[in-house]
């Protein structure tokens, strides 16, 4: 009777169940601006951490094994969709700064030196409309200042 019963629990790990989402939705795609002074209104949005084009077989394994990074990854989409899910303003903000945290490390650890004092991220969905893609902005954060140290 104890092996029945631990079969039972160990059930459902070996064979999922995908009822724990409460809704399949599309998720909200996170871009981010460079910008020269906070009131600037020119600007060219580019997409944080893109997913690569190409991943070869020995990259997949590595990544099944040992991927901190996507881990992270999947934490920001979390926080994205918290924002545009219509939390608290608490969430929202813990979110938002979440957020603004990432883009910040990475953009200070890929370039050596940035000319631009501030930054910003926006939220947005991506829809095809026959072969067209349309974007729709859901969420644009407050701008972000690079201290004069970091961007040196």
């Amino acid at each position: 009777m104890k092996l029945f019963q631990t079969i039972k629990l160990l059930f459902p790990a070996l064979i999922p169940s995908w009822d724990f989402f409460e809704s399949i939705a599309p998720s909200p795609r996170i871009q981010f601006s460079l910008l020269n002074s906070e009131k600037q209104i020119d600007k060219h949005w580019v997409e944080f951490r893109p997913r690569p084009q190409y991943v070869s077989l020995i990259e997949m394994l590595n990544r099944m094994l040992w991927n901190p990074r996507w881990n992270e990854s999947l934490f920001l989409v979390s926080c994205a969709e918290r924002i545009v899910g219509n939390s608290s303003s608490e969430l929202i903000l813990h979110s938002e700064k979440e957020i603004l945290k990432r883009i910040k490390n990475d953009l200070l650890q890929k370039h050596q030196t940035l000319t631009a004092s501030h930054f910003q991220f926006r939220l947005v969905f991506v829809q095809r409309q026959g072969k067209k893609l349309i974007e729709e902005v859901a969420f644009i954060s407050r701008t972000q200042t690079f201290t004069n140290e970091e961007r040196l």
